[in-house]
């Protein structure tokens, strides 16, 4: 979500610099991603100042010259060289001064310098409107009013004001502050300050001649609907400020109306439409649910098939708009509207998000009707946009404002007691100032006893229920650094199973960690596309997106996606490893299980002077496998090529014939999938099988042999077909005391031996 430093202001009364607002956000939960420096034109007109054109004269050396002596209000006059045909004494004129970087609306940014022209020296330059961004006109030099001071610096006399930008990472749970309105609350409370909403109060209803009938037929859906009706608008485009606004979010100008609906969106955090009113048949509004498969064609010339569960705006004879999602091609405003109708509602946010997934249509409004918008906000948010486009669309109120709320959304009840508080929290909080941070947080103190808070919570925070969400407010509020570490921790000792869990994920973190790997964290909730069986994949019944529709069934994907995402980033030699679950639906049961994941690609030894860089290889991965498994002390281990999908080739360890992992090349058909370009070597561990297996091993004191090793050669003949696993087997089955290691260091094949033979020793 983007905030712009200056519209927060509009909402508070603060010196904070933005550097010390976005501290205040990051510590009050909503974390602050990225803040930069926004400017409304490239460049900001630094260094371009008012200058006085004292003199003008005609270059000697060049008929289309003039040599002009500015004053700049630096004490000493300029002389600066100037083509413009409409230069002339006695003009105030923006100057670029020496040294200054000008941004010109079509080319690249130049460096103004001391130079000479044909001659005579020119200490700048004297600018015309499409030299530094404010247009597009090249006929001649900026002439300004004589009123202009000299010495001030253009940026001032422009009013160009610079605005910082906030990336904030919003949380799901926190619909409420989707807005500059709902992050100003956020910052008031922790400032113990007041907000400053919208003044409303202009708003009047100039006739009632062009009312619109509502009728909502499906109110489970739409609980409240209002709207309203204004005549007489010029569709244009929206003046400078608004533009320059909305830029700094990221939002494109459309025209005056769409663009005051958006500022409406983002202002308050209410989504608003505005249709074409005589488009609208019958002169009447329904919110019902159209036929299955209604034919309906959406603004981004999309037709598409609708659902009976679909939620529709409709005229008396067609659908206009779905709700809360997206509009209709037909009804919209357009450069020839005159009367428009404006929709402000509050629809349920179930059913705005199974209609965005079902037709894959995301919004700024759906975004925010999904998570749950302020069922209060409809009518505050029509009357601001009613006012706003009469500022710069004109017309007037031709309507009274229809409000559709025959059930109102109860304020959530939720009892808190200071002894919670202060456990949960781990510090007693004064109990004025839990009742201040509440205050501020607009929530309503009912009812009051030394030990309750009886609490009344507004129907827009639809993330606080119970007790617990009232103390995470509380907290987040008062500051999380404020909390002081105890002197003294107390603890209770549990017996558990040894070794744990996390003491042999940390042995093997550390192993892997220490021969250059890096630990990766990958989200649970995947795509379908990944699912190599759909039947037993664990399926999420409301996902957010089509990317997050399942709950993944491999470590394979995840880590391919990182790989994916460095390789893009130019970053290829990667050695990377995730401990995570995976999920699968086997007999009707949910089945969890821990495994643990290795990936190599690109590069074993980066190239250096002296010598080549040599990729990985599949022994590179198998050696970090053996190490692994060695570390923990697991052996006695059953050696097979492994069969498997996802694998072009490799082996799979047994023990106890059980797979206990499998490696190898990833198949090209997975690597397809996330667009990764180089081979990828893939290790899939049962780490529940790892931590069964390492609690049987015993530590065993083993005396240095008295004997030196003897390596015994065997050299034979042996069919093609069978492998060295066997042989290893059939060695350490028949000698397990005496024999320590067996392994292939020589294969011959050749025409001097009989077919389908090896020479192996």
């Amino acid at each position: 979500m983007k905030i712009s430093y200056n519209w927060l202001k509009a909402f508070i009364d603060t010196d904070k610099t933005p550097e010390e607002i976005s501290t205040i956000l990051t510590g009050t939960g909503l974390e602050v991603e990225s803040l930069e420096k926004v400017q409304p034109i490239p460049g900001g007109l630094e260094g371009l100042v008012i200058g006085y054109v004292k003199e003008c004269t005609q270059h000697p050396n060049a008929d289309r010259l003039k040599v002009t002596k500015v004053d700049a209000g630096t004490g000493e006059d300029l002389q600066v060289v100037c083509g413009a045909s409409n230069v002339a004494a006695g003009q105030k004129v923006v100057v670029a001064t020496v040294g200054t970087t000008v941004y010109p609306t079509i080319g690249e940014p130049f460096k103004i310098n001391k130079s000479k022209i044909r001659g005579e020296a020119s200490e700048g330059m004297i600018c015309a409107e499409d030299e530094i961004g404010l247009g597009t006109d090249h006929a001649g030099i900026m002439v300004l009013d004589e009123n202009a001071v000299v010495g001030t610096p253009a940026k001032a006399y422009f009013k160009i004001n610079d605005d910082y930008l906030y990336e904030i990472g919003l949380t799901p749970n926190r619909a409420d502050a989707a807005s500059h309105l709902g992050t100003a609350r956020d910052i008031a409370a922790f400032l113990k300050i007041a907000v400053k909403r919208p003044d409303v109060s202009a708003f009047k209803v100039d006739s009632t001649n062009r009312t619109i009938k509502v009728i909502v037929e499906n109110e489970q859906a739409s609980p409240r609907y209002s709207g309203v009706t204004i005549s007489g608008v010029e569709v244009k485009d929206s003046p400078k400020w608004l533009k320059e606004r909305l830029a700094v979010i990221g939002i494109r100008s459309i025209n005056n109306i769409v663009d005051a609906t958006n500022y409406v969106l983002h202002d308050l955090g209410q989504p608003l439409h505005a249709f074409d009113a005589d488009e609208i048949a019958g002169d009447t509004v329904i919110v019902k649910n159209c036929p299955e498969g209604t034919l309906f064609k959406t603004l981004d010339e999309v037709e598409r098939k609708l659902s009976a569960d679909d939620l529709m705006i409709c005229d008396a004879e067609k659908p206009m708009c779905i709700a809360g999602v997206f509009g209709g091609i037909g009804s919209g405003v357009k450069a020839t509207t005159k009367n428009i109708f404006l929709e402000s509602a509050y629809f349920n946010p179930v059913s705005v998000r199974k209609t965005s997934k079902r037709h894959g249509l995301k919004s700024d409004a759906s975004f925010r009707f999904e998570r749950g918008t302020d069922p209060n906000m409809t009518v505050f948010a029509l009357k601001r946009a009613a006012l706003l486009i009469q500022e710069i669309a004109g017309g007037k109120i031709s309507s009274q404002i229809s409000d559709n709320y025959p059930n109102p959304v109860a304020p959530f009840e939720v009892d808190v007691t200071y002894k919670t508080i202060d456990r949960l929290i781990g510090k007693a909080i004064p109990h004025d100032e839990i009742k201040g941070i509440l205050k501020a947080l607009e929530m309503e103190i009912v009812n009051e006893t030394s030990e309750v808070l009886s609490l009344k919570v507004p129907p827009y925070r639809v993330d606080i229920t119970r007790d617990v969400d009232v103390v995470e407010e509380i907290l987040r509020i008062y500051g999380y650094n404020n909390i002081e570490i105890p002197t003294q921790v107390r603890a209770s000792l549990n017996n558990s199973q040894r070794p744990e869990k996390d003491s042999v994920q940390s042995l093997i973190s550390d192993l892997l960690t220490a021969n250059g790997f890096n630990e990766i964290m990958s989200n649970s909730l995947t795509k379908s596309a990944y699912s190599s069986n759909l039947d037993t994949a664990v399926k999420i019944l409301n996902p957010l997106s089509n990317d997050l529709d399942v709950m993944r069934q491999s470590m394979l994907f995840s880590g391919l996606e990182a790989i994916a995402y460095n390789q893009n980033h130019k970053n290829p030699d990667l050695k990377l490893y995730e401990f995570g679950k995976v999920y699968s639906v086997e007999e009707e049961k949910y089945i969890e299980t821990q495994r643990f994941a290795v990936f190599i690609t690109g590069s074993d030894v980066a190239a250096q002077w002296n010598q080549k860089s040599k990729p990985a290889s599949f022994y590179n991965l198998k050696a970090v496998v053996d190490g692994v498994l060695a570390k923990i002390g697991i052996s006695d281990i059953l050696v097979e090529d492994a069969t498997c999908k996802k694998l072009a080739y490799g082996l799979q360890y047994k023990l106890n014939n059980k797979q206990l992992v499998k490696f190898g090349s990833v198949a090209a058909e997975a690597l397809k999938k996330t667009d990764v370009d180089k081979e990828v070597f893939y290790a899939d561990f049962n780490f529940d099988m790892i931590l069964k297996q390492v609690r049987k091993n015993k530590i065993v004191y083993a005396e240095i042999s008295k004997f030196p090793a003897v390596r015994r050669d065997l050299s034979m003949l042996i069919d093609k077909n069978v492998t060295f696993g066997q042989l290893k087997q059939i060695a350490q089955k028949t000698e397990r005391k005496l024999l320590q290691d067996v392994n292939v260091f020589d294969v011959y094949q050749g025409d001097k031996l009989p077919a389908g033979k090896n020479h192996t020793r």
